[in-house]
């Protein structure tokens, strides 16, 4: 008979993961539901909307395709004035504008960079510290005894 490690490991659908790191929160889609929701309380749902569609785009594997996700991103994301403007300093926003009319798999990544470090460092602990994650814990933590005392 093989025998259970007393230990919980916890997985990435359990909210208590996602604290984990910022990549194990977006790879999950409740985590990533849930952070969205948050992020809209703060009006800046454009961050994580602009990082999926740069997550997308690099998967992009027709010519034509990339030039027509290349000028969406642009015109929601980078332009001034733009829907979702993102943001983002000067010469990036420049070095994109003056690349875009020939868009490569990697014209995009200098802002998403910028941008997951932005949400790295100051939303994503606002996420851990918010009301709307320490309900999902606590409705995980009531609705799952501890499994990691099996005996007990």
């Amino acid at each position: 008979m093989p025998v259970k490690c007393c230990f919980h490991r916890s997985t990435p659908t359990n909210p208590m993961a996602w604290s984990e790191s910022m990549d194990t929160l977006l790879a999950n889609k409740a985590g990533l539901d849930a952070f969205r929701t948050f992020l809209k309380s703060e009006f800046s749902e454009e961050n994580v909307e602009f990082w999926l569609a740069c997550e997308d785009y690099k998967k992009t594997e027709s010519a034509e395709k990339i030039a027509s996700k290349a000028r969406m991103i642009y015109s929601e994301f980078i332009q001034a004035d733009a829907p979702k403007e993102i943001n983002i300093d000067f010469s990036t926003r420049d070095l994109i504008s003056r690349n875009i009319s020939q868009p490569t798999l990697k014209c995009f990544d200098e802002a998403q960079r910028l941008i997951y470090s932005l949400m790295a460092k100051d939303s994503f602990p606002r996420f851990l510290k918010s009301e709307a994650y320490k309900k999902l814990i606590n409705s995980q933590q009531d609705g799952n005894p501890k499994r990691w005392l099996p005996f007990l």
